[in-house]
């Protein structure tokens, strides 16, 4: 009992000690003094040379933010095509305190596509420093500051993978050649590795490449129906029966469906591209009918500039397919235009049975 009396004392003392020590303990606050402010830009102006994308062409270094104790300050650097900032893009960023960074020739170069610039035009680029600690803590700006920016022609920024169609069952057959225009590509899907095709398949096997002209990347069938193996040695995914056909595929979970559906009933003429990406609104660009597959239009290698089109049937607006998605997507009749950001050389898919169509940025 003594013993006890003894260990509560101890312990209530303890606590009394622990509370008066908190007492005297100084609470630290962190607060922001200073912004970043730009220091520099080692340029004013900036034509960029497409000769030599990985040379130097710009340092931005800034003043640090200052705070009232020590921190480590993040900081990222922001461009804009306009001085109010209403749409931005991250240029880069830096941890640990560091207060500059350098960019190459194509890094500004794809900086200026990105908001916007047109090639072979000087523009106005706007720049400004952000810097805060943490998660985006004590986040403070700097002011603003601006350089005049020649960018050149380059190829759009395309971050997406395709897969194409390959076999006997389908428009390509088994050659893998890069020059194999009848590789038809899956329709992508802003979900990472899904993929869908709908369109015809003729009795016997496919499988799918990332490349044309390379076996390296293919998707064929796994260890049974609806698997897919990413094995060289992989099988055939077999079609018994010739028609129209749904194929899904997902190339992170390795699975697909191959499903049946009715063969569509209308057929175009022909169908091409109209609006500026022409030139104009009264010029069409052909697509080519696939000899496999009636529903199936390319156009291989076409220069495209930049700005919006739709898809039409038969050189008139009574049907025409348009939505508003870069590169990829479904188009409906009456639909939106679709944009294209940069000029550049294309290789156009569009199926005039689902609206699917395919636009990539070829060399």
């Amino acid at each position: 009992m003594k013993n006890n009396i003894f260990k509560n004392f101890i312990l209530a003392a303890t606590v009394i000690l622990g509370l008066s020590s908190c007492e005297d303990r100084e609470l630290i606050t962190i607060a922001p003094e200073a912004a970043p402010i730009v220091m520099d830009l080692s340029a004013q102006t900036l034509v960029l040379d497409p000769n030599f994308p990985s040379n130097p062409a710009i340092t931005v270094s800034w003043d640090p933010a200052k705070f009232n104790v020590p921190v480590e300050t993040k900081y990222t650097v922001e461009i804009s095509a306009s001085e109010s900032f209403e749409t931005k893009e991250i240029l880069g960023s830096t941890i640990q305190s560091v207060t500059h960074l350098s960019f190459s020739n194509v890094e500004m170069n794809n900086a200026a596509k990105k908001i916007g610039f047109l090639p072979g035009v000087e523009q106005e680029m706007y720049f400004r420093v952000v810097s805060f600690i943490g998660d985006n803590d004590f986040e403070q700006v700097s002011n603003v500051t601006s350089l005049k920016i020649t960018p050149y022609l380059a190829a759009p920024i395309y971050k997406y993978v395709d897969l194409y169609l390959i076999g006997d069952a389908t428009a390509g057959g088994w050659d893998n050649l890069a020059s194999n225009n009848n590789l038809l590509p899956l329709l992508k899907s802003t979900e990472t590795g899904q993929y869908t095709f709908t369109g015809l398949f003729k009795v016997g096997g496919f499988k799918m490449i990332k490349v044309k002209g390379s076996w390296d990347a293919q998707f064929g069938l796994g260890s049974a129906a609806g698997m897919l193996s990413t094995d060289g040695g992989s099988g055939d995914i077999k079609v018994l029966s010739e028609g129209y056909y749904k194929l899904t595929v997902n190339t992170t979970d390795l699975t697909y469906t191959l499903e049946p559906v009715a063969a569509p009933t209308k057929t175009y003429t022909s169908v091409s591209i109209i609006g500026s990406v022409n030139g104009n609104w009264d010029t069409d660009t052909q697509l080519t009918q696939s000899t496999f597959d009636p529903h199936v239009w390319m156009a291989h290698s076409v220069s495209l500039q930049a700005g919006e089109f739709k898809f039409r049937a038969n050189n008139a607006w009574d049907v025409s397919w348009g939505t508003n998605a870069e590169f990829f997507g479904t188009a409906v009749q009456g639909g939106a235009n679709i944009p294209l950001g940069a000029e550049w050389t294309y290789d156009v898919y569009f199926n005039d049975a689902t609206g699917a169509y395919t636009i990539i940025p070829v060399e």
